[in-house]
């Protein structure tokens, strides 16, 4: 039987080993650690939830999201960072259920949105996600800046 939860302390390990699976299956590399999950989720002032997927305590995938503010909406929404179902688990509804618990956990942010990020090149989920009523935000592009940009921006 399917059973959604949110995530603890003690699941930071599985966590990892989640996002471990989705970077190799996306090519990437994972950089964050365990202890970064635990400090930065799970710590004195959580900056993001989780909730995870079990059948019979066995871990199927999970969701991580955080709180999002729309000034333009003038609301607050759920900004889905990961979202993850092993093999196995795809195509039985547990996206759309996983998404439905993070939303459910997120109600104290009283979310009047849902807002997520796909590859241009994921077809499948772009399907999946229109299926549910998904539209594309805008037409912006994510950006990031890391490293010695970052560092740069905050020396005088």
């Amino acid at each position: 039987m399917i059973r959604y939860r949110r995530a603890g302390p003690s699941d930071a390990p599985l966590i990892h080993a989640l996002l471990s699976e989705m970077a190799e299956a996306e090519g990437g590399t994972l950089l964050g650690s365990t202890a970064s999950l635990l400090r930065h989720g799970f710590g004195r002032e959580p900056r993001f939830r989780a909730v995870l997927a079990e059948d019979g305590g066995a871990a199927l995938g999970f969701c991580l999201f955080l709180p999002e503010y729309s000034s333009w909406r003038g609301a607050m929404g759920v900004f889905v960072q990961d979202i993850y179902l092993r093999p196995m688990a795809r195509g039985k509804g547990l996206g759309r259920g996983l998404l439905a618990a993070a939303l459910s956990e997120a109600q104290d942010w009283e979310p009047a949105f849902l807002a997520l990020m796909v590859k241009r090149s994921n077809a499948p989920a772009i399907g999946f996600y229109r299926k549910l009523g998904f539209e594309l935000r805008d037409s912006a592009d994510p950006m990031i800046l890391e490293g010695e940009g970052l560092s740069a921006l905050t020396q005088p």
